[in-house]
Parts: C-alpha cells; structure tokens; sequence
C-alpha cells in the first residue's frame, strides 16, 4: 500500500490566519505570548497567546455563526484555508473525503455557560436550544463537514496533549482501511476563562505559571500519486506512530523510549537518521520526560530540537498538531529537508506517551 504525505496544510494561530503567518512566526522564534485584557479575561492567568482579532463573523461571514462557539469557528476557518489552498478538485467526491479532528473537551466554555443558564433560569429548561449542539464534543468536526461539504467518515478525538498525534494515527488507519481516499486530520483548541481554570487546577507547581494558547492546525493526506496528479505538493512522508500508556511520571521516559524504538525498529531506520525533534514540551511533574526519553533513545546523537510552547504557550489539544505544523515548516529549509527524519514527541498528564515519524519526500527536496 502507497505511503501517505501531507499535501496541503493550514494553522489559525496566535501568529493568525493561515499558514504563512505560521511558517513565519516559527522560522522567526517570534512569541505571541502578550498579557491579556483583564476585563474580558478575568481568570488565572495575565498572558496567553490567542489568534489577534479573531472571529466567526470575520472570517466565516455572519450567517449561520451567531451561536457559534470559538473552538468550532476556529476548526471551520481551518478546514477552510486548506480547502482553500489544496486547489479545485479537492472536495469534488466529498464522500470520498474524510475528517478527523481533535479537541480537548469541545468548548469548555459553552458547556459551563448551557449548565450555568439551566441552574440560573426561571426554569432548567429555559435555555437557548440553538446554544445546546455546542456543548457536545463532536460540534466542530461536524460543523466543519457540513460548512464545507465533506461528506466521508466524520471522527472527533481527545487525547489530551497527544490528541494530534492520535487524530494522525486514526487517519491513517482510515485510509488504510480503504473508507476514504483522502483524509483532513489535526485539532484544534480555544481560549476561555474556564478553560484556564480547568487548567490551572489540574496543573502542578511552577506549571501553573504557565499561559495557555490556542489555534488549531490542520493536513491534509493522501498518497503521494494522489497529491501529484492534483497538482499538489507532497510535503513529508508519514512514517508511522506510536503510543503507549504509563503509571506514576517516573515511568514516562520509558514508555516514550519505547514508543520512539518501536517506530525506528518498524521502518528500519537508525537513531542516527533523526535529524529533528519536535517535542510538546509538557510542563508540571512530566517536565523534561521528553528529552530524557529521546536522549535515552538517541545517545551522542544530536539532532535539531524544535519546540513551540514558548511562542504559542500551552495550546492542549492543540499542541501535538502544532508541533507537526512546525514540522512540515522546517522540512521545507533546504538544509533540514536535506536527509533524515523528523520526530515528534507528546506525553500527557493522563498517562499516556507517543511519537510520529516523518521524512521528506523520496527523491523531492521538502
């Protein structure tokens, strides 16, 4: 079976819309880390980095978005820029076309603000019904299906920082498994005050000085015969993933040790091919747990470490996809896209730890 590249791809992050400004902010090691208007949000922390000047109304026009949450917007805007980017043709066989998307809770904001206005009302069920599709998890996937007229398997996956490796994972599966010809993958996550909160109380120590971002990123894959009769550019190869579960933190440089040595072992490649790592960069007791497992793996090897949390901050669900995004941008430098492989790392506070590999496209330079 024909291996899959990422064609197309598109980020709305806090450097903005599209993924030029993307590209731009990360090549630049530019923070978008500022402080936060205090009034409109009044939570834990007094910086995060959120997509400036951001709205539905803006980018998707005012019909059909007056009750729609920020997560969904953003997944919508998304979805829309790749579309946009992949050329004509792209959506032609909607069926043919899958979606996999990923999130942390959906909108942790419409979800307190539905049950807030049920406990506060004249009555529990004096609520605004056209408010309740944003409380469930699956809203933005489906709403970017339907804005965009994908019609092929619709999937929605939370997975905590990892959630963007494991939308990866399930797409792949997808068109392995011969249900879709092409599929979008990524997540997205929004910033809100109760977001914040839920954060912050789960987070440990001098973690919880950390802000949050948001965004969401977005790819497009399909085989490398497909892109090319598209007329569209294959930009990395997808390699392979791989997960595993631990316990207690201490067991996580081992669980992602082993999940990096079982992605090597798979396609035959050796610790000296990595050339790039791109960790999440969790924070609190799993500090440091990805370059303790990768430096276990590797050795004396050395590779490029890219990391994106201090310029975009804590973005959860989000952060797995970003740090791919960040990928497919280094690999189209001459020097990075020259040979070897990408890795990236994620591990999460719930107990869980995985990796993809990437590589440059056989016989193409980025």
């Amino acid at each position: 079976m024909s291996a899959l590249v990422f064609s197309t791809w598109s980020a709305v992050s806090p450097f903005g819309v599209g993924s030029d400004p993307f590209r731009e902010g990360v090549r630049a090691g530019r923070s978008a880390i500022a402080g936060l208007d205090r009034e409109v949000y009044p939570g834990p922390f007094a910086e995060g980095a959120l997509v400036p000047d951001f709205s539905a109304a803006e980018h998707l026009g005012k019909k059909g978005t007056r009750t729609m949450d920020r997560v969904t917007a953003i997944a919508v805007t998304a979805v829309g820029q790749l579309l946009a980017d992949g050329g004509p043709g792209l959506t032609d066989r909607p069926e043919e076309t899958g979606l996999v998307l990923g999130t942390g809770s959906g909108s942790v904001q419409s979800i307190m603000d539905f049950t807030r206005d049920s406990l506060a009302g004249e009555r529990p069920y004096h609520v605004d019904p056209a408010r309740f599709p944003n409380t469930v998890m699956n809203r933005a996937a489906g709403q970017s299906a339907i804005w965009h007229g994908i019609k092929g398997p619709n999937t929605t996956i939370a997975g905590g920082r990892l959630t963007g490796l494991t939308a990866l994972s399930y797409a792949a599966r997808l068109h392995r498994g011969g249900h879709c010809a092409r599929v979008l993958c990524g997540a997205a996550e929004e910033y809100s005050v109760q977001r914040a909160w839920l954060e912050w109380h789960g987070r440990d120590g001098a973690d919880r000085e950390s802000p949050l971002g948001e965004g969401g990123a977005v790819f497009l894959l399909e085989t490398a015969e497909d892109a090319r009769d598209a007329g569209r550019r294959a930009r990395a190869r997808l390699l392979t993933t791989r997960f595993r579960a631990f316990g207690a933190p201490d067991q996580g440089p081992g669980a992602l040790a082993e999940c990096v040595r079982d992605a090597l072992k798979q396609v035959g490649a050796r610790v000296e091919d990595i050339r790039l790592v791109a960790p999440v960069e969790t924070g609190g007791v799993l500090a440091g747990v990805e370059e303790q497992a990768v430096g276990e793996v590797l050795g004396p090897v050395r590779p490029r470490w890219l990391g994106t949390r201090a310029l975009l901050g804590d973005t959860s669900a989000a952060a797995s996809s970003f740090q791919l995004a960040a990928v497919l941008a280094a690999l189209e430098d001459e020097e990075t896209a020259s040979g070897g492989l990408a890795l990236v790392t994620a591990v999460d506070r719930d107990g869980t730890a995985g990796c993809a590999l990437l590589a440059a496209p056989a016989g193409e330079e980025g």
